[in-house]
């Protein structure tokens, strides 16, 4: 298996994120390769810290991605409980590339958060891109993935 974390706009901070926590997320969006996963990833002084998986209740949900209210709710509390914030919101897209689709663009709830999508469209390969609302448009952010 060959992961593509390679970033396509270079003006903008990359966003750097440990190896351990990439794998997570892939994991993730493996558990259900039929079903777009979706949830947060938190944030310490260090950096992305921790993911909160949240059901996705989408009538439709291998095409599309909704959060479950009492899930993020849940998932927010926790978060501040453990000293952390809202980084980004992550989903995967089982039969498209990890861009942002219309859906995603028209949803978006967490105005200033960073939008990670995980591809399992590339038989073989898994992608994740990262994703940073600019006023009506989505800029895509370097992702770094350490060791």
């Amino acid at each position: 298996m060959r992961v593509d974390f390679s970033g396509r706009d270079q003006h903008v901070t990359p966003l750097k994120m440990s190896r351990p926590l990439a794998t997570r997320l892939l994991f993730e969006a493996q558990k259900q390769p039929d079903v777009e996963v979706c949830g947060f990833l938190s944030a310490s002084d260090e950096g992305p810290h921790e993911i909160y998986p949240v059901a996705n209740i989408a009538a439709e949900p291998a095409r599309r991605f909704e959060m479950d209210p009492a899930g993020q709710i849940a998932a927010m509390k926790a978060m501040r409980e453990n000293g952390e914030r809202l980084l980004a919101i992550y989903h995967s897209h089982p039969s498209a590339p990890p861009e942002p689709s219309i859906h995603d663009i028209e949803g978006l709830g967490y105005p200033d958060a960073l939008y990670l999508i995980i591809s399992l469209n590339i038989k073989g390969v898994l992608e994740m891109r990262a994703w940073q609302r600019d006023g009506e448009a989505m800029v895509e952010r370097v992702l770094t993935v350490m060791d």
